[in-house]
């Protein structure tokens, strides 16, 4: 099966969506309190994905061995993700370690795409009241 992954994340929340050809699954969190207004938004994304991701393998939507096209609307994200770059913020390594980790352990086949801040659907959640 094939899925769309978008997130985002600022200094207070994350939000991600992961839809399917039938299904569309939107949640947000507010950070923990580690985390919250104690990360910048660029590390707040990276949190986003790695949680994000981690939900949606936990919940079985995502399943090993399946595609995910990952959406991201920042482009130092982007190459950093794409080309191997190293990051000089040690947080920011940390969790595209994670991120990379989840990827290989659940045989995950990973295609990037950057796109433009107005088309992150998880941009549009996150200050959405419910």
């Amino acid at each position: 099966m094939q899925h769309v992954f978008y997130s985002y994340g600022n200094t207070k929340k994350i939000s991600w969506i992961i839809q399917t050809e039938n299904s569309k699954v939107e949640q947000k969190r507010e950070h923990v309190e580690m985390y919250f207004d104690k990360v910048s938004n660029k590390q707040s994304k990276y949190i986003a994905l790695h949680v994000g991701l981690f939900w949606g393998i936990g919940t079985f939507i995502i399943k090993n061995e399946e595609s995910v096209i990952i959406k991201i609307d920042d482009n130092a994200m982007y190459e950093h993700l794409t080309l191997n770059k190293k990051d000089e913020d040690d947080f920011i390594e940390k969790r595209s370690y994670f991120i990379k980790q989840l990827i290989l352990q659940r045989k995950l086949k990973i295609q990037y795409e950057l796109r433009l801040k107005e088309e992150n659907e998880a941009r549009k959640i996150i200050n959405r009241q419910d």
